[in-house]
């Protein structure tokens, strides 16, 4: 079984991890086996979530993610963004935000 594939199966999770536990808190976007795409419910931006509870994904796994959050940027919310992966308030488990650029956190503002 391939790195990517195996990832993409969401083997690895923790039972103490909200992004682990996926609750659909807020506006979900898009779900397939590899990730999530909601709102943030902190920031209010989109943010993709990597179904494996691991902070450091291989780079063939991020590309498809930030794929995948891009398509929801622009069917969504539609502002010109960065992709923002630092791993602040949850360090152990990967995810990303789609930030307005030259906005404040917390400016998604969908359509």
């Amino acid at each position: 079984m391939s790195e990517m594939s195996s990832a993409a199966s969401g083997a690895s999770s923790s039972s103490t991890c909200e992004l682990c536990e996926a609750a659909p808190i807020t506006q979900w976007y898009y779900e397939d086996e590899m990730c999530w795409v909601a709102e943030c419910e902190a920031c209010f931006v989109a943010m993709v979530v990597w179904k494996v509870h691991d902070p450091v994904p291989p780079e063939e796994v991020r590309v498809v993610l930030f794929e995948r959050l891009a398509h929801v940027v622009d069917e969504h919310y539609g502002y010109e963004y960065f992709i923002d992966d630092r791993l602040r308030t949850i360090p152990d488990h990967y995810h990303a935000h789609a930030r307005r650029r030259g906005g404040m956190f917390g400016q998604g503002q969908r359509r």
